[in-house]
This record gives C-alpha cells, sequence and structure tokens, in this order.
C-alpha cells in the first residue's frame, strides 16, 4: 500500500510557504482544494506538523496556517520524519521460520540493508529546505499556473492554459 503522508504535507508546507510569500491566507479548505485532498486527511496532517512546530495553525473564521518557523530552517527531513513518525521505509518479515541459510539469515541482513537505505533517503532530505524547494518548483514551472490555489476561481490550469 503506498503511503501519500509524505509527498502531501511535503506539498502543503510548500504551499502555506508559497502563500506567505504572497501575503495570501492559508487555510486548511484551500490545501485541500489546491492538493485535490480530502480536507480529513490534511487536518490530520496538520497534528504532527504543529506538535513539531513546522506549522502554526490559528482557529477561527479568520484563522489560518503560517509557518512555524522560516522556510530557509526547515528541512524536508524535518517534514518527512513529522508525519512519518515511526513508521520504517521497509519491514523485514522477522515471522519466517529458520528452515535453511537463505530463511534463518535473511531477517537482519534485509534489516541492515533498509537501515542504510532509510538513511541515505534521510541524508538527501536533510540538504534541501523548504525555501530551496520552493525556488526549485519556481524555476522549474512551466504549468502557467497561478502562484496560489484560488477555490473561488475553481478552474483548472492545466486544461485552461492557466
Amino acid at each position: 500500500m503506498l503511503d501519500y503522508r509524505f509527498p502531501t504535507a511535503l506539498q502543503m508546507v510548500l504551499s502555506v510557504a508559497m502563500a506567505e510569500q504572497l501575503g495570501k491566507r492559508s487555510t486548511s479548505a484551500v490545501l485541500a482544494y489546491g492538493l485535490e485532498a480530502n480536507p480529513s486527511f490534511i487536518r490530520k496532517l496538520m497534528v504532527p506538523l504543529t506538535r513539531d512546530g513546522i506549522i502554526v495553525s490559528t482557529l477561527g473564521r479568520t484563522g489560518s496556517i503560517h509557518l512555524g518557523r522560516p522556510a530557509e530552517q526547515i528541512t524536508l527531513r524535518d517534514i518527512y520524519l513529522s508525519v512519518i513518525e515511526d513508521k520504517r521505509i521497509w519491514a523485514s518479515r522477522p515471522d519466517v521460520p529458520a528452515r535453511c541459510v537463505v530463511s534463518a539469515n535473511a531477517c537482519w541482513y534485509f534489516k541492515a540493508i533498509a537501515d542504510e537505505a532509510e538513511q541515505a533517503s534521510l541524508d538527501v532530505l536533510a540538504r534541501r529546505t523548504v525555501a530551496d524547494a520552493l525556488t526549485e518548483l519556481k524555476k522549474a514551472d512551466t504549468s502557467g499556473c497561478m502562484d496560489f490555489p484560488e477555490p473561488e476561481l475553481a478552474t483548472d490550469c492545466k486544461k485552461n492554459g492557466r
């Protein structure tokens, strides 16, 4: 089963950062619309991001979502660890009975490889900040989309050439 928590959380944080740059208000409804995600999923992801100080949310009719610290100080690793928590990239199969050399040793061998792969992934994510990611996205953009999703306009820039 694919896990969409990290890519969705990353898009959320990048959207909040973009909104701040543009002086626009970011809300869970705007994020859900922009990411085409269920609002309850967005609110669920906001819990660990808020707990870890990545975002700050104010409640109420005029409430909004802001970055908890400057975009230059939030790494993609921070976001990943916040929403993934203790779930591993890969898990070994410890319940396999030891019937041969392979089944007796594959669990520890796979765990060692998985640990190395996960650390390499974390190292890559640690080298990139939200500010870096936003700069890269803007530089590579050819979509013609507006900078920030506005639900009241309710159009798809890919279909409408915006």
